[in-house]
């Protein structure tokens, strides 16, 4: 097949999103197939929506291909744009703005159902994203759910490793992502204050503005957390590698994930997770078993999870073992890429006049 992906920025960005899009295109080459990747220009909102009356857009995305892939993220750009183009669309939905809990979501669930009503079949990162697009009008026929693989750091972890560490004291626990306001790291804070423990906290993260990092900064102030709080920034993956293999649990307590590839790369180190009950989040995070799941902006249950963790090595023991089994199990690369060409296969089968 020949095959194209649009997405905004640059594909070789580190978020998880980027990630998957490049495992892709390298799965697809794998298989035999071209890729061409077209890199739109990051773009706010309002601008993407304007994007639709470039000519010059429309020009660009006038490529030799069978079938285009669409980072959904680029949607703004794209929901109207995409009527004039001349092949199938599948869509690549990562996470969807309307899935989430803001001021604007029903003018976003309107674009993006606009948006998924001009393509021709969906990849879903979840069960959870999947029911989002075919809520939005999607034949559910034409999605599959074709999951990240959490094998970006590999590492070789050992029942009795995670047995000792978990032994250690004060509990250390990190958080992974991007710093906004959706993935509760100020929940995060306010619980490890009210947790009554010693424990330490590791954010790393490239900070999404300024006004919210100050608001991190403040909230650790005024909980006077200044000696167990470290804003690290964001680290290369050997930096990381280390923090996560020397932590004890990964707390992102989010408003929303559509998956969260972050919760399977701390499983990868047996690292239990404090993780989000909305969204994808449950699809990898077995509540008392591999994590704990948390209802959004609940700083009291982060609170109790944290205080449970350091008073009980022996339970953080057993579900750091059982995360590391859980991302044992999960598909790798390879599945997921099969999983998105047969989608493919099937929406250029239908393309095709009987």
């Amino acid at each position: 097949m020949n095959v194209g992906l649009t997405l905004y920025g640059d594909i070789d960005s580190r978020s998880g999103g980027f990630r998957y899009d490049r495992k892709l295109v390298e799965g697809l080459r794998r298989a035999g197939d071209t890729v061409d990747i077209v890199e739109l220009p990051w773009r706010d909102y309002g601008r993407g929506l304007l994007d639709n009356a470039s000519r010059r857009l429309r020009e660009q995305l006038q490529v030799d291909v069978d079938v285009m892939l669409q980072d959904e993220l680029a949607h703004p750009s794209l929901v109207r744009t995409n009527r004039h183009l001349s092949y199938p669309v599948v869509s690549v939905v990562h996470h969807l703005r309307a899935s989430e809990s803001r001021r604007l979501s029903p003018v976003y669930r309107a674009v993006e159902r606009r948006y998924l009503e001009t393509v021709d079949g969906a990849v879903c990162n979840s069960s959870a994203t999947q029911g989002v697009v075919t809520g939005l009008g999607v034949d559910p026929e034409s999605t599959v759910v074709a999951p990240p693989a959490g094998d970006r750091f590999a590492p070789d972890i050992d029942g009795e490793t995670i047995d000792r560490r978990s032994r250690e004291r004060p509990l250390q626990i990190v958080f992974v992502g991007t710093v906004t306001p959706r993935k509760g790291l100020t929940t995060l804070i306010d619980g490890l204050a009210d947790s009554s423990t010693e424990a330490e906290l590791t954010v790393v993260g490239r900070p999404a503005d300024e006004a919210y990092i100050d608001t991190v900064r403040r909230r650790v102030r005024d909980h006077d957390l200044g000696e167990r709080v470290r804003i690290a920034g964001e680290l290369s993956d050997e930096a990381l590698s280390a923090t996560l293999r020397s932590s004890h649990v990964l707390a992102v307590p989010s408003q929303y994930e559509g998956f969260g590839i972050v919760y399977l790369e701390g499983m990868s180190f047996g690292l239990p997770a404090i993780a989000s009950r909305a969204g994808g989040a449950a699809e990898v995070v077995a509540d008392g078993e591999t994590g704990i799941l948390v209802d959004p902006d609940a700083s009291d249950a982060v609170a109790a999870a944290i205080a449970r963790f350091a008073a009980d090595p022996d339970r953080l023991a057993a579900m750091g073992r059982a995360a590391r089994r859980r991302y044992e199990r999960h598909p790798d690369w390879t599945e997921t890429t099969a999983r998105v060409r047969r989608l493919l296969r099937t929406v250029l089968a239908d393309e095709v006049p009987a």
